[in-house]
């Protein structure tokens, strides 16, 4: 079996000499918007039309034409040109940090409270980085990270996952919530052992919120929570305990929006120390971003100072 000859391929420099030739239509002019001298661009397209095994251009005493040949593949080099152009442009924003877009996967318990704060540091700080939120629950968004759907993870940990980064911000405690007249509602310091006796309301099964709230029970002493009512969402539970069906507990970014919603209920704090939970960022370690992803969540903490959390250095 023979192999063929492998044929030569025009530079860019031949494909730049030709192109500025085929607009200018005049060797002088081609030379002087392009910067090189007129002979180096004349012998640019020589060596172009000896390459590629055509002639490309009319020369004349006067003029220069394009031949029939040089017609067609003067908007294939334009094209070609361009493209070069487009790749350079990727690759410099590329270069440049907090440029393109990053794909951001964050739990339903955090985007309410957190994005706000999220959204607005990315529009001052980095106004050049697409942001592109997904929120799903955690085990999806797992699944979205090590497939390279998504790129960084705003959730609580920890998680434990083997190739995971987790970049810690804030830990917040868990605050009882429940109707009027009950005989928690508004009072500080309670014990965790109050736990014990509570009909406490959980979300569906797959939030990570229901795990850490049956964790909390479970610290306390209590055995498990029957699932006698559930809900999706966290204003679905919080109406519920409006609605006299129990109580439930909420992370403390949460009370304000939560709690508006309904003057039928009251909050209690746990005595020290309280229940908590942790919010990170996490990424797929050895990520080719991971400086800028640390760099996101130091920003991170300076912005959410004013939130009832306690940042992690």
């Amino acid at each position: 079996m023979t192999v063929g000859k492998r044929r030569r391929q025009p530079s860019l420099a031949q494909l730049r000499a030709f192109a500025a030739v085929a607009e200018h239509l005049h060797f002088r002019d081609a030379a002087a918007a392009t910067g090189v001298s007129q002979p180096a661009l004349s012998g640019a397209v020589s060596a172009l039309e000896e390459t590629l095994g055509v002639t490309l251009l009319e020369r004349t005493t006067r003029r220069v034409l394009l031949s029939p040949a040089g017609e067609r593949l003067a908007v294939r080099a334009k094209a070609v040109l361009e493209e070069i152009g487009a790749l350079m442009e990727e690759a410099d924003a590329l270069r440049a940090p907090f440029t393109g877009a990053l794909r951001l996967g964050v739990i339903p318990t955090v985007a309410p409270y957190l994005l706000p704060t999220v959204l607005r540091l990315v529009h001052d700080r980095y106004p050049h980085l697409d942001l592109q939120v997904h929120e799903e629950q955690t085990a999806n968004l797992l699944d979205g990270l090590a497939g390279g759907r998504l790129d960084l993870l705003l959730l609580a940990v920890p998680l434990g996952v083997p190739g995971v980064t987790e970049l810690p911000l804030f830990d917040e405690d868990f605050v009882l919530v429940t109707p009027l007249g009950h005989p928690l509602g508004g009072r500080e310091g309670i014990p965790r052992a109050a736990l014990r006796e509570l009909n406490l309301l959980l979300l569906d099964e797959g939030h990570c919120l229901r795990d850490q709230a049956l964790d909390i029970c479970r610290e306390a002493g209590r055995a498990g929570v029957p699932a006698t009512t559930t809900a999706a969402g966290l204003s679905t539970l919080v109406q519920l305990v409006a609605g006299g069906l129990g109580t439930t507990l909420l992370p403390r970014t949460a009370v304000r929006v939560e709690t508006a919603r309904s003057a039928q209920l009251l909050t209690g704090s746990f005595a020290d120390p309280a229940p908590t939970r942790r919010i990170a960022l996490a990424m797929r370690t050895g990520a080719a971003r991971a400086d800028e992803y640390e760099e996101l969540a130091s920003a991170l903490r300076g912005s959410m100072r004013d939130l009832p959390v306690r940042t992690v250095a």
